[in-house]
């Protein structure tokens, strides 16, 4: 079976789906996404997901492409003719197509994509074994919190993680402080306990996972520090881990090559992984 994508109001063959040459987003990086799991058919945290793809788009000043109750239709007609039951919808709302302007264009509509396809879980062994992260300088614009498609520092960074045979790189600013990962939320445990992670500034994207382990964390009874802590502190710590809506949460067991503890993925992140997964399966 082919899969199907919806692009401006029609429902076409993937391989054949296109916008315009001058789609700003395609030119500018002028538009915005969102990433929903797909589990048992179903989409995960799904709220959430469209607050925040309001809120990138608002902070654009990019118009809404649909109502909020149409747009939930598009998602479940396109999960449904591509017979995803595990995977990822992927949504893009762009400026539109308008003569190639660095000024907002006087008139245009928003573009609309919508895909999804088919997908598996991370490797069970990841958390079982748990993976390595690199530093690198994050050297993105100063908008994070925009879940915006303009991507390349992300890209840079994660092939660099890649080529040094690592799972993910870890963002530094100039203060020595992690922000977040290419595509993940980065996490520490102190040794006192206390799980720490930077607060949902301009530099981090608050992810739809790190708001549901928050709640999780909460609701358990630990300690939560909202605030930057260095890769010194990382190393030293009693575990670290990260979560995404594609990778969900995984133990970090080595940053640069330092064992981060024992090198074993923690009691804690074992924990909270387990707790996640109930989420995942009441949502």
């Amino acid at each position: 079976m082919s899969r199907i994508a919806y692009v401006d109001g029609q429902y076409v063959p993937h391989r054949l789906a296109a916008v315009h040459v001058e789609d700003r987003g395609f030119q500018f990086s002028d538009g915005v996404y969102e990433v929903i799991a797909v589990r048992g058919g179903r989409l995960l945290d799904e709220i959430l997901h469209l607050r925040r793809l309001d809120r990138s788009r608002s902070e654009l000043g990019i118009a809404a492409p649909l109502r909020e109750a149409a747009l939930k239709i598009v998602m479940r007609e396109v999960i449904r003719r591509n017979r995803v039951m595990d995977g990822i919808l992927y949504l893009q709302v762009t400026r539109g197509s308008a003569p190639r302007e660095h000024a907002f264009p006087k008139a245009a509509t928003p573009t609309l994509v919508v895909t999804a396809r088919r997908g598996r879980p991370p490797d069970p062994r990841l958390a079982r074994d748990g993976v390595a992260v690199i530093t690198i300088p994050d050297i993105r614009w100063q908008r994070c919190d925009i879940k915006g498609v303009g991507l390349l520092p992300n890209v840079l960074g994660k092939q660099r993680a890649r080529e040094a045979g690592a799972f993910e790189a870890w963002q530094v600013d100039a203060g020595g402080r992690v922000t977040e990962g290419t595509s993940t939320n980065a996490w520490i445990v102190s040794l006192d306990g206390a799980v720490i992670t930077r607060a949902p500034d301009h530099a981090i994207l608050n992810g739809v996972t790190r708001l549901a382990l928050v709640d999780i964390i909460r609701r358990e009874g630990y300690e939560l520090v909202e605030r930057p802590f260095t890769v010194v502190e990382a190393k030293a710590a009693r575990e670290a881990f990260l979560t995404s809506t594609t990778a969900d949460l995984l133990p970090v067991i080595a940053i640069d090559g330092a064992r981060v503890a024992d090198g074993k993925p923690g009691p804690l992140s074992r924990k909270l992984r387990a707790w996640y997964f109930d989420h995942v399966r009441a949502a």
